[in-house]
């Protein structure tokens, strides 16, 4: 801002203009203003304003310090004297509004677009004085050693946008703590904030900027003030004196900020999680109140059921889902889940058939019959006062997700083009999160039923413990882990307990654990003890984990896990159990006691080269042994062993359910989102007493076998079994046979009596028997032959102390 006399001298240089144009005030002030012009004279136009003292605005070519041109769009405010002469000039140039300084005067210069007002404020008396002031023609009395009013016409209004409020004050000294412009803060009162400005401006005798936003309703255009202040010095003394200020309407450039930062916000609130429903959620969230009234958003029924839609804008009757509804009032007055479709001509179903965001009021006669019919849902235009919607296609990656409606209501301005492309803004975020969230929600869907695939469903029946289970998948992310659980029968009535854990996650994981179960499944079959299965598992991971790197080159992947495999006989007993860097089991006890099973791990599988350990353990009859993965005790903030404890106080809580008992422990240890993977196996053990095993020594002599015979039949007929001593009495004489002529002493015969009837001899010898077809004339090679035709199945294990040779038979209908 400048001040320049009649004549063309400047009088006044501000700050601002010093940083536009690089001239010093003692540079410019008492020099012709044409001096400063590039043609060294003003534009033909403004030389007649200034002759008729009359406003203008335009372009002016002005000249540098450094000499470079600078055209400044200028607007040439007349002020006047007290007997309506024309006694100077105020010019302002809108790039760039600075801090005056002006000499030999106190003003206070408020402007916008074509008004101008002065007044004073003296830091002497701590009081502004009103100078002058119009409106249209009007001219006021002006008061002062200095006064001003624009020229007649032009329709000018004050800074405040009241006239007649600002006259009121006309030739009043307002009390400190007021201000001639206290309407720009609405509803006549004064704002603190400006006032500690302005004292600050004038105590450090430095420039200031204040900026102010009216009170409005919240998605309404909001009156904002930019006030530049500066200090203001006597001419006598050079003692700040007062404070200058100018109040430009800065309303758009805040708007436009507004706009900005609602959509920087969107991109840290919309898409929090991958939840379709609690994206639509915040979207609707952020935009009520500051951008919308009201705002609708609805998805296709196939996204919120998570499937993919069809490529391309959606067709008008398609079925859509109301999953988003936010009020101002917070009020809802429609209901979410509803299923519903739009009216062919309506805003929402034009903007799905178009794929572009559709604006539209009251002018627009589909927008009003479908206000009007209630917009699908909404309360109607009478309750209301709806005036001004955008609908906005809900689209990414070229599929139509649904449709966002945002509603302006009686109180907020109508929505303008600028608002078009912050809609457009907010339905591309969203659209692209919700996106995100059904491909997550379907990746995750297809990782979890391949995984569960993976996992037994049900166990076979057996007789040696009884079993629960639990797995749950990792809590946030797609790709599930490697965990893995089984019960695999034996034989002997025995049984395998396995838990184990894939290193890593995602479908590799998933496929890796596959893998592992088979083989430990096959391992088992073959009655291994768990040491040696173990060894034999680490050696088949060594071998995938080669054939991995080889595969796969660009990416080799290691394939590492760890595994607890436990084997339990009720007729002993006895529990034995080795580890591969799993984490240990945790007993309950009969008589209460919880105790962790000391083992002595081995390395995870896939490090080769390391002997695993057995461990062995005797578990009375009652006895709840739990087998799980590390997801289920490790937690952020705390070790492995506060997790122990944690489980094992939980488990010392046992419900005679087993089913009951897992929930009770994945309440107590895990949160509501795990952060891996986890898997829980329970089992109660059970034991056989000796009603249902009986056990002889025999001597190696052939003589003995039909003792043998005759002891298994006197054994059925106690249990009640006669029907079955038949098949017994040949499984029994063709495996004692075996025993005696193949194997060594001592050899041992037991019966066991459960779901079947199993049939064990045993002997020290490590040569296991193999089944072969006898020929016509053949004298042997028929024995085992007739065993497989007349039991459910046969086979050899290895003991430390030679083999053992057993037949199980199903037992008749009616037996006990």
């Amino acid at each position: 801002m400048a001040i320049i006399s009649v004549g063309g001298t400047v009088t006044g240089w501000s700050e601002g203009a010093r940083n536009l144009l690089g001239y010093r005030p003692p540079e410019v002030v008492g020099h012709p203003f044409s001096d400063f012009l590039i043609n060294g004279e003003y534009p033909e136009v403004a030389g007649a304003c200034l002759t008729e003292a009359r406003e203008w605005s335009g372009t002016a070519a002005v000249r540098h310090r450094d000499g470079h041109r600078v055209d400044l769009p200028l607007h040439l405010h007349p002020t006047f004297s007290d007997d309506d002469t024309p006694q100077a000039f105020v010019v302002t140039a809108t790039a760039g509004a600075g801090e005056a300084e002006p000499d030999r005067r106190m003003v206070e210069w408020a402007f916008t677009q074509s008004s101008v007002a002065l007044s004073t404020y003296s830091t002497t008396s701590r009081s502004w004085q009103w100078n002058a002031v119009a409106h249209g023609g009007e001219q006021p009395s002006p008061t002062g050693r200095m006064t001003g009013r624009p020229a007649d016409g032009d329709g000018a209004q004050t800074a405040a946008g009241h006239a007649g409020g600002v006259e009121s004050r006309q030739g009043q000294a307002a009390e400190a703590g007021t201000w001639p412009y206290s309407d720009l803060l609405g509803a006549g009162r004064s704002d603190e904030g400006f006032l500690r400005c302005v004292r600050r401006v004038a105590e450090e005798a430095k420039p200031g900027r204040y900026e102010h936003l009216a009170p409005a309703a919240p998605s309404a255009h909001r009156r904002a003030w930019t006030i530049e202040m500066w200090p203001v010095r006597s001419p006598d003394t050079g003692q700040v004196a007062g404070v200058g200020a100018a109040a430009f309407d800065s309303t758009e450039q805040v708007a436009a900020r507004q706009r900005l930062a609602l959509l920087n916000e969107a991109g840290s609130r919309i898409g929090t999680t991958l939840s379709v429903r609690r994206t639509v959620q915040e979207l609707a969230h952020l935009v009520v109140p500051r951008f919308a009234d009201s705002v609708t958003v609805d998805l296709l029924d196939s996204v919120t059921r998570g499937k993919e839609p069809p490529p391309g804008p959606a067709d008008a009757a398609v079925v859509l889902r109301r999953v988003a509804h936010q009020t101002a009032d917070g009020v809802p007055d429609t209901e979410i889940g509803e299923a519903d479709t739009y009216p062919p001509r309506s805003p929402p179903a034009r903007a799905l058939t178009s794929g572009r965001t559709v604006l539209c009021g009251r002018d627009d006669p589909d927008f009003t019959r479908w206000v009007a019919a209630g917009m699908g849902g909404s309360a109607p235009v009478a309750e209301h006062g709806f005036h001004s919607i955008m609908a906005a296609p809900l689209r990414a990656r070229g599929l139509t997700l649904g449709v966002a409606v945002f509603a302006r209501a009686a109180g907020s301005q109508p929505y303008e083009q600028d608002d078009l492309l912050v809609a457009e803004e907010l339905a591309s975020r969203a659209a692209g999160s919700v996106d995100n969230a059904g491909r997550f929600s379907r990746e995750r869907a297809n990782a979890l039923t391949l995984q569960r695939s993976l996992l037994p469903r049900h166990f076979p029946k057996q007789a040696a413990v009884e079993v629960a289970h639990r797995y749950l998948p990792i809590g946030r992310g797609a790709e599930v882990g490697g965990d893995w659980f089984d019960v695999v029968p034996l034989s002997g009535t025995r049984v395998a307990l396995v838990v184990g854990d894939v290193v890593g996650h995602g479908i590799h994981a998933s496929a890796a654990m596959g893998r592992l179960r088979t083989a430990v499944r096959t391992l088992a079959g073959v009655d291994l003890p768990p040491d040696e299965l173990l060894t034999h598992l680490d050696e088949l991971v060594t071998h995938l984990t080669s054939d991995n790197d080889v595969r796969n080159a660009p990416d080799p992947g290691q394939i590492g896990a760890t595994c607890l495999y436990a084997v339990y006989d009720p007729v002993s007993r006895l529990c034995t159990m080795a580890s591969a860097g799993h984490v240990p089991p945790v007993v309950l006890f009969p008589d209460g006691t919880v105790r962790v099973v000391q083992l002595t791990p081995g390395p995870i599988l896939g490090v080769g080269g390391l002997p695993f350990e057995p461990t062995e353990l005797e578990l009375p009859e009652g006895s709840l042994l739990s087998l799980y993965t590390d997801g289920l005790i490790e937690a952020r903030g705390h070790d492995l062993g506060v997790g122990l404890e944690r489980l094992c106080g939980a488990l010392a809580s046992a419900e005679p359910s087993l089913d009951v008992t897992c929930d009770i422990i994945l309440r107590a240890l895990l949160p509501e989102s795990p952060a891996d993977d986890v898997a829980l196996l329970l089992a109660r053990t059970r034991a056989l007493h000796t009603d249902q095993v009986a056990a002889w020594s025999l001597p190696s002599d052939p003589a003995i076998v039909a003792d043998a015979r005759a002891q298994a039949s006197r054994q059925l007929a106690t249990w009640g079994l006669t029907d079955a001593a038949s098949i017994t009495e040949l499984v029994v004489s063709e495996l004692v046979t075996n025993a005696i002529r193949y194997g060594d002493a001592p050899i041992g015969l037991r019966l066991i009596r459960d779901r079947t009837l199993i049939c064990e001899v045993s002997d020290a010898s490590s040569t296991s028997p193999h089944l072969r077809r006898a020929r016509t004339y053949d004298e042997g090679g028929r024995g085992l032959h007739m065993v497989t035709q007349l039991t459910q199945g046969w086979g050899t294990r290895h003991t430390p102390t030679g083999k053992t040779i057993w037949a199980e038979q199903r037992l008749p209908a009616h037996g006990p």
